[in-house]
């Protein structure tokens, strides 16, 4: 054998290294940002249910005949009101404003952050 030959076979050896090894590094990264897309994806979808769960007990406590909700004038919004709720509204109203709060964290969009306000 000559040295040329040697020297080609060694060059194309390392290339192929060179470029599996290249291979392998991206295939992982785009595994690794699926994986990522994914979680995301999940998180999300937990805030948006945890927001939709608490949006209903809020409605259903508001419209019960029974529940005690008093309005005051806003301290800083003239012309608006503000609700003060009882013992056991205070509750549901915390859970809403607690996944509100979740969902503006964890929202992709800004149309979703504006409509959770709205």
């Amino acid at each position: 054998m000559d040295v040329a030959s040697i020297a080609i076979t060694a060059a194309v050896t390392l290339l192929a290294v060179v470029l599996g090894g290249w291979l392998t590094v991206w295939n992982q990264d785009r595994i690794w940002r699926r994986e990522y897309a994914r979680q995301w994806r999940d998180i999300r979808l937990s805030a948006y249910q945890e927001f939709l769960s608490a949006y209903r007990e809020y409605l259903a406590f508001i419209q019960d005949p029974n529940s005690k909700i008093t309005a005051v004038p806003h301290p800083r919004r003239p012309d608006e009101l503000m609700p003060f709720f009882d013992a056991n509204g205070r509750s549901y109203r915390e859970k809403l404003e607690s996944a509100r709060t979740g969902v503006t964290l964890v929202s992709q969009e800004p149309e979703t952050r504006d409509a959770s306000f709205s």
